[in-house]
């Protein structure tokens, strides 16, 4: 595990309850692709439901992580697409489950007119940092 530097609210900025402003760490960086609401199996998980969508997708950034000897611990920064903004709460709600409070990364969100698929109502991408 990367020691990370969280910084909430930069002088000037205001802060957000939300998110973290800026993380720092110093270690291998591991980029996680962006992940939906998919299976092992490469079933849909929660059509049309923006709460199973996040779990699952929370799911495969967990599994992703481990593969690259990382945890949510070491995450710096994620990046949400949403068909719209009204998921939000289910993907913080389930981004509760697996990242406290205190430990937030930087994020980002941004509404798209479209995923890959029609039936993918979010993506979600992770960047970690891991100790040298």
């Amino acid at each position: 595990m990367s020691e990370l530097t969280r910084i909430p609210a930069p002088d000037g900025v205001a802060p957000s309850a939300a998110y973290t402003h800026v993380v720092t760490g110093t270690g291998r960086f591991v980029a996680v692709s962006g992940q939906l609401a998919l299976d092992e199996d490469g079933g849909l998980v929660g059509e049309g439901d923006p709460a199973a969508q996040a779990r699952q997708v929370f799911e495969n950034l967990r599994r992703c992580l481990a593969a690259a000897g990382a945890t949510f611990d070491d995450v710096v920064k994620l990046t949400y697409f949403v068909t719209d903004m009204a998921h939000m709460p289910a993907i913080r709600a389930a981004r509760a489950a697996f990242i406290p409070d205190d430990r937030l990364p930087a994020a980002s969100a941004v509404q798209v007119t479209a995923l890959v698929r029609p039936e993918f109502l979010m993506e979600i991408e992770a960047f970690a940092v891991l100790g040298a």
